[in-house]
């Protein structure tokens, strides 16, 4: 029978094993999944286009395990007091087809986000990194900082929201953590001398909310806004004096910064980074740039992580989702 992971479940497990604990453990099974890319059966997400938003699947599967997640991103849905992102992800056996596991995807979808941008950031950014910017005060921002304060020493986060109750929320959420936190008016004054940049809006509109003028040599940017085709945040002068990594390139093609760049403009996928095909950063004044736009490989690590941290608590409700029948031909007889 499948195990639930529902979102009490998710908190319980979470604080078990400590906040930073289980950020560094997504971080791993990230690095270790991207080292094994070329073991999966990958194709981009499933969308469809509504007016008010997009809803995806995002399937992909090794010779063991196969993982779907399903989510939106319905930017206008903070009107009616709802997320504007929700998701639900799935984990089974390759061998029988049989779901393991059914867990809350949301915050995890969060967590997993998060810990990629980190990840990229160890390999794209200065070592020495001190100072994060973050563009987007919403339900991204907090994790972005703190899966980042797991790999760099930050000193100073700085951050601005065009909502200001975005921003007060974002503090109070982090008050309690080592760093200093310094309110910024706007995103140029948000930026200056900051190590590490992360964009973080959910408009599905074309906008330049960095300018090329603003970045100085050695900056590193995290672009993980809420991408679909059309949809931009960066000053395209930024792009083209950038070193650029995806994660998986088909995809980053339509949605990301880089739509309408060609692919010789691209300095790597991420894969090529974690398996030391490539390098990462190469001096202290090049400008990076990982144009993040999520990928089913991020779901897929971050569920098998879940799962076997569940299994090794014993946390998780067993529920029968899949019939279990003396006679497997008989699928009538379960109605009688």
């Amino acid at each position: 029978m499948p195990k639930i992971i529902s979102l009490p479940t998710l908190k319980t497990l979470i604080a078990q094993i400590g906040l930073n604990h289980f950020i560094q453990g997504s971080i791993d099974s990230l690095r270790q999944t991207f080292n094994r890319w070329h073991d999966f059966n990958k194709s981009p997400r499933h969308v469809i286009h509504y007016p008010h938003g997009v809803i995806e699947l995002m399937p992909i599967a090794d010779n063991e395990f196969y993982s779907v997640k399903y989510v939106n991103g319905h930017p206008f849905n903070v009107k009616d007091n709802k997320l504007t992102v929700v998701a639900i992800g799935l984990l089974a056996e390759v061998q029988s087809g049989y779901p393991l596991m059914l867990s809350e995807m949301t915050l995890l979808t969060a967590i997993r986000t998060a810990a990629t941008s980190a990840l990229a950031s160890g390999y794209l950014a200065r070592k020495n990194s001190q100072t994060l910017a973050i563009i987007g005060n919403g339900s991204q921002a907090e994790f972005q900082v703190l899966a980042h304060h797991v790999l760099f020493d930050l000193q100073q986060v700085n951050y601005f929201d065009i909502d200001p109750n975005a921003m007060k929320k974002f503090a109070n959420n982090l008050r309690d953590q080592s760093f200093t936190l310094k309110a910024c008016n706007n995103t140029q004054d948000c930026i200056k001398n900051a190590d590490i940049i992360v964009t973080a809006t959910a408009d599905k509109q074309r906008l330049q909310i960095l300018e090329k003028n603003w970045i100085q040599p050695g900056m590193h940017i995290n672009g993980i806004g809420g991408d679909c085709a059309g949809k931009t945040e960066l000053d395209p002068e930024i792009l083209h004096h950038s070193k650029i990594v995806v994660e998986y390139l088909p995809q980053t093609k339509k949605e990301g910064e880089i739509q309408h760049l060609t692919q010789g403009d691209i300095y790597a996928e991420l894969w090529e980074l974690v398996q030391n095909k490539k390098p990462g950063r190469d001096n202290e004044t090049d400008i990076t740039l990982f144009d993040s736009v999520g990928f089913a490989m991020e779901d897929f690590a971050i569920l098998k992580y879940v799962y076997e941290q569940a299994n090794a608590l014993g946390l998780g409700e067993t529920v029968e989702l899949v019939p279990t029948a003396k006679d497997p031909k008989d699928l009538f007889g379960l109605l009688r």
